[in-house]
């Protein structure tokens, strides 16, 4: 069983989703079904099949969100120690190649957007950050090369 770990937010948002498509989109696609049913021969029916397939799609989400929240595990922040990098730390690196620096957040996957500088705890430059102190060099291997990054600084 893999767990998903999340903030409390992350997991509101994924029950709100849940509900959102049980109680919104459900019976909306029932609604399709019945009206398709409604215009006669099914075994010519492309509105009925359509609204059948849509309907399949939807409950398969449901079930994968559902599964999701099950297997879903709440992170503490109040427990993290921003002593190392971890989840939930933001971490300020200096790129040694080109000296060059930013910061990352470390976040669950939900929670992921390179754009926003968040990197999925499970992305590779998030995997070789983790557990390295302040001074610490990470030394990661990524698709164009060796990414040699100098730990700056670690807070929350």
């Amino acid at each position: 069983m893999e767990y998903s770990y999340m903030t409390q937010e992350g997991f509101d948002q994924l029950m709100a989703e849940i509900s959102r498509l049980e109680k919104e989109e459900r019976p909306a696609i029932a609604q399709q079904i019945a009206e398709a049913r409604d215009k006669g021969d099914l075994s010519e029916n492309a509105e009925y099949d359509a609204a059948r397939e849509a309907q399949g799609m939807l409950e398969a989400k449901i079930s994968q969100l559902k599964t999701k929240a099950a297997n879903a595990r709440i992170i503490d922040e109040s427990m993290i120690d921003s002593s190392k990098v971890q989840i939930l730390t933001k971490v300020r690196v200096r790129n040694l190649d080109d000296n060059t620096e930013v910061t990352y957040s470390i976040v669950p996957e939900a929670d992921a957007n390179f754009k926003e500088k968040k990197l999925s705890i499970t992305a590779p430059i998030a995997r070789g950050l983790m557990g390295k102190r302040v001074g610490e060099i990470a030394e990661i291997q990524i698709p164009i090369g060796l990414l040699r990054l100098e730990i700056l600084e670690i807070s929350l």
